[in-house]
């Protein structure tokens, strides 16, 4: 493909579809007591619920070095693309988009176009997925590029988080540090808004806090065709139970991916967390897809 698509390891894409489409993922880093190594390589999301659950015992993140970034470019290069767009977790909760940056400036701007998707998890994966699926039509650069920042523009990102504290520990709460003093007697329903993590509403179970998630994900999709993605930490049940309520209940659901978060966003929402992402199906992708 002419244009090469580079994101990284809190896209939680599915495998298959990283393998299939050329996608070439750059790993964060986690540290864990004792020990620190690559998401998704050196790190699973099972060492990340098990060091959480541990009392005393903390779960940290970091970017991906420029350098790591120069040298996933230089593979897609030496691998016969001639453009790179490289699509990120929102620069509000990471470095990692300065990083790819950086790298960009090092390789070639005119090379290399770095999207912040404003999002986390397949908030970023399904920007990703859709500039992939351009590309693969031969599109230019530019064009994958716009397609990119369309998708991570249209996502919505919601979740609920069994306690607002891992939030709190790695300062991502934005916003919805708010509700620390009530932590204890409400669910927040949380999403993500233009790269933040903030509070849409509070409910005072859980139970019902996943329900009003399920039906602002209704209300979001309406008749459009959409693409949903399902995220858990530790809650495989949970998460299925969740997937097969949004089958039942989203009249033109066009793909659903279920998949536990990695290490770098698991480390921030804590075990017990749910989320689902929402991508509006364009016309664009179809085509893409078909």
């Amino acid at each position: 493909m002419p244009t090469a698509v580079v994101t990284d390891s809190t896209a939680y894409l599915p495998a298959e579809l990283v393998d299939g489409l050329g996608i070439t993922v750059v790993p964060l880093y986690v540290v864990l007591t004792g020990r620190s190594g690559r998401e998704g390589l050196d790190v699973s999301p099972g060492d990340v619920a098990r060091s959480l659950a541990v009392r005393g015992q903390h779960v940290t993140t970091s970017r991906p070095t420029p350098g790591d970034f120069v040298a996933a470019y230089r593979r897609c290069l030496d691998a016969g693309a001639s453009r790179i767009v490289s699509v990120h977790l929102s620069r509000e909760l990471s470095g990692t988009w300065d990083a790819a940056r950086l790298a960009a400036g090092q390789v070639g701007e005119h090379v290399v176009s770095v999207v912040d998707s404003r999002s986390a998890a397949m908030g970023t994966g399904f920007a990703a997925l859709a500039a992939a699926r351009t590309a693969a039509t031969g599109a230019g650069r530019d064009e994958v590029d716009a397609v990119a920042r369309e998708t991570a523009a249209s996502t919505s990102t919601l979740f609920v988080v069994d306690t607002l504290e891992h939030l709190r520990r790695g300062g991502r709460i934005g916003s919805a540090a708010a509700l620390l003093g009530t932590a204890l007697a409400v669910k927040p329903v949380l999403h993500v808004d233009d790269g933040r993590i903030v509070a849409l509403e509070k409910v005072r179970t859980t139970s019902r806090a996943v329900a009003r998630m399920v039906q602002r994900v209704v209300d979001t999709a309406g008749d459009r065709p959409v693409s949903l993605a399902v995220h858990h930490l530790a809650a495989p049940e949970r998460a299925q139970q969740l997937a097969d309520e949004l089958i039942r209940r989203v009249p033109q659901l066009r793909e659903l991916f279920v998949s536990e978060l990695g290490a770098a966003i698991g480390a921030h929402v804590g075990p017990g967390a749910v989320g689902v992402v929402v991508d509006p199906t364009t016309a664009r992708d179809t085509a893409a897809q078909d």
